[in-house]
């Protein structure tokens, strides 16, 4: 297992973004319903049970959104790959939804900018080599 890179511009540097397959929605989920299959992430909050899952277990009018996984193993404790990875896409007025994970960070698009927004990432990566 390799060591979690802490230092900004290594996190940056190293990154290695990379489009995940399918469509994903961030939806309510309801208390008492089991939780779909494909299900990506969970965030418990005061409203409710928020999940990210496939777009076809969410409502029709749910913005439909791809996964950005960022490949490189970053540290819980580092600093500033989510604002460079959001200031990159704000410029360029694409929403970023950033999940972290204990090994990567996912980025969430809207399914139309997916594109675009992977090739502001990747040239963000290779500006900070």
């Amino acid at each position: 297992m390799t060591k979690p890179v802490k230092d900004t511009i290594a996190m940056i540097a190293g990154m290695h973004p990379v489009l995940q397959p399918g469509e994903f929605a961030f939806v309510v989920w309801p208390e008492n319903k089991p939780w779909p299959e494909g299900t990506r992430a969970s965030c418990a909050e005061a409203e409710g049970m928020s999940l990210i899952v496939p777009t076809h277990h969410a409502p029709q009018d749910a913005v439909a959104m791809r996964c950005i996984t960022l490949q490189v193993h970053s540290s819980l404790e580092g600093v500033g790959l989510t604002a460079a990875v959001s200031s990159a896409l704000a410029q360029a007025g694409i929403p970023a939804n950033m999940v972290a994970g204990y090994h990567h960070d996912h980025v969430y698009v809207p399914s139309d900018s997916a594109q675009n927004a992977l090739n502001i990432l990747q040239d963000l990566q290779r500006s900070n080599k």
